[in-house]
């Protein structure tokens, strides 16, 4: 394993069509180079960001069709640097489309490939529901892979409210989590770094949150702040919740073994038995359940 990872994050204001966002991808990709980064990381619906159903369906297709993983592989091969994607949706075979993010080497060969598990229907501020299901269907894989920088984590925006995920990581491995993120004003607002932060001190991990910023072209509102947190729970980049923008970051691998060492909370998790004392409910399981703050990756 090297030393260190160098990683260049762009916050960008993704457009509803492809080229303009391919246009974004590959002038961020050669100032990563020039900056001599290791690896570009991108937020999600880097790709496309379309809430026009139609419009997006005209444009969206399955992964070896797709032109912005196309071109994250050929300017990964041009720089001879990693590419995390952000995301892009590609087709599924319901019917609905996955949100999908690849990790890609500096031979321009897709590593890995991760759907985003845990969708966003949620009610915010009493309005409709934000159903991210009826357009896409939920990933069922949680992805590490094996890099020169160690184990690296794959997630997805709303995922980050599902510490578990990020524990299985942690326990196998992951020196490195990857969170990249279109987050509304309001949950940013409350949630975004505290989330982030709380991920990588629990986890003693870098996270890596590339994000949405700014007013897009389909209506949307995101909150920006991409940013990279240390294993001890540093803010070491924050790209502001105004414009586009870059930044390049050392993040020094061996940090992640310092964290762990001085709080082995990973090696101090004990698997407990939780017993609801209280009048008996017709919802509540008969016995009670087994819970584990370990676990094995699958």
């Amino acid at each position: 394993m090297t030393d260190t990872l160098r990683v260049s994050m762009l916050q960008m204001t993704s457009h509803n069509t492809h080229d303009r966002n391919i246009e974004s991808l590959s002038t961020a990709a050669k100032r990563a180079a020039d900056e001599g980064a290791d690896m570009l990381t991108l937020p999600e619906a880097a790709g496309l960001m379309d809430r026009d159903k139609d419009h997006a369906r005209a444009q969206i297709t399955q992964e070896s069709h797709d032109p912005y993983i196309a071109a994250c592989r050929e300017e990964a091969a041009k720089h001879g640097i990693w590419i995390h994607s952000g995301s892009s949706p590609v087709k599924a075979p319901d019917g609905r489309y996955f949100n999908h993010t690849v990790l890609i080497d500096p031979a321009g060969e897709i590593l890995a490939r991760y759907d985003k598990i845990h969708l966003f229907d949620v009610f915010l501020d009493g309005r409709d529901a934000t159903g991210e299901s009826s357009r896409y269907a939920p990933g069922t894989d949680a992805v590490l892979v094996d890099t020169p920088f160690g184990p690296l984590g794959m997630s997805i925006c709303y995922d980050l409210r599902f510490p578990h995920l990020y524990r299985e990581y942690a326990l196998a491995g992951a020196t490195v989590m990857f969170v990249p993120s279109a987050f509304t004003v309001p949950t940013g607002r409350a949630h975004w770094e505290v989330l982030l932060r709380a991920r990588a001190i629990e986890n003693g991990a870098y996270v890596i949150a590339p994000a949405q910023v700014g007013d897009h072209a389909d209506g949307r509102a995101t909150w920006g702040h991409s940013l990279i947190i240390s294993p001890w729970g540093e803010v070491l980049a924050d790209l502001g919740g105004a414009v586009a923008g870059q930044v390049t970051v050392d993040l020094p691998l061996d940090a992640v073994a310092a964290a762990r060492r001085q709080i082995p909370n990973l090696k101090n998790a004990r698997a407990f038995d939780l017993r609801h004392i209280g009048p008996a409910r017709n919802d509540m399981p008969s016995t009670p359940a087994r819970h584990s703050s370990t676990g094995a990756l699958t």
